[in-house]
């Protein structure tokens, strides 16, 4: 049996083998259900992922509609989820501050072939060699990035000139701008806040 070489010859035949296992139109319209439910939170969620990033929403709306669909076919498995993720936000800001949007597309085509690379030599397994208080540290630095690029909508502040992606410049704006506090941002930001943990509280699923 040769070898598929083609995209084509990938596909087809994974199509055909996810029907083949069992796969019925009931579990078509589970998936169909749980991949709105997916998208609901994916859509809004790379919208505010762009725009803390620095780029404009529609931006971050093209990426994950794209990206999801490419996720979905190109995956190597059929309950795989994939969506936006914060912790490129911080990445991505600060290659869009030092070298604009061109310099963010050729870092995500360098990127891709990086993927591809670590994939054909199963190069993932090696994740397990990174300490643990690495990881920790590397995901609690993130949060506190993510966290304090909120401060500005929170309040509703008035930045002069773009937001920095460090944390210390952007405190230092942020620090700045305080005498731009706006009140119905606030409001709705506390109205949000209430609904969301409301809603959690009295419709859990």
């Amino acid at each position: 049996m040769s070898t598929p070489t083609r995209s084509s010859d990938y596909l087809i035949p994974k199509i055909i083998s996810v029907f083949k296992e069992d796969y019925s139109w009931d579990r078509l319209k589970r998936d169909i259900v749980s991949g709105l439910t997916v998208a609901m939170v994916a859509i809004p969620l790379s919208m505010a992922i762009a725009k803390a990033s620095g780029a404009s929403p529609d931006r971050g709306l093209v990426t994950a509609i794209i990206g999801g669909f490419l996720i979905s076919l190109l995956g190597g498995s059929r309950f795989q989820i994939g969506g936006p993720a914060g912790a490129f936000i911080v990445v991505v800001a600060s290659i869009i501050e030092r070298q604009g949007y061109d310099g963010l597309l050729i870092a995500t085509i360098m990127a891709g072939f990086a993927m591809i690379i670590f994939g054909v030599f199963r190069l993932g397994s090696y994740i397990k060699y990174i300490p643990h208080p690495v990881l920790v540290g590397f995901t609690a630095g993130i949060a506190t990035i993510i966290f304090s690029s909120q401060i500005v909508d929170l309040f509703g502040l008035t930045l002069q000139g773009r937001e920095p992606a460090a944390l210390v410049p952007k405190l230092t704006a942020i620090f700045i701008a305080l005498d731009t506090i706006s009140l119905p941002a606030i409001v709705i930001r506390l109205f949000s806040a209430i609904v969301i943990l409301g809603l959690r509280k009295l419709k859990p699923h």
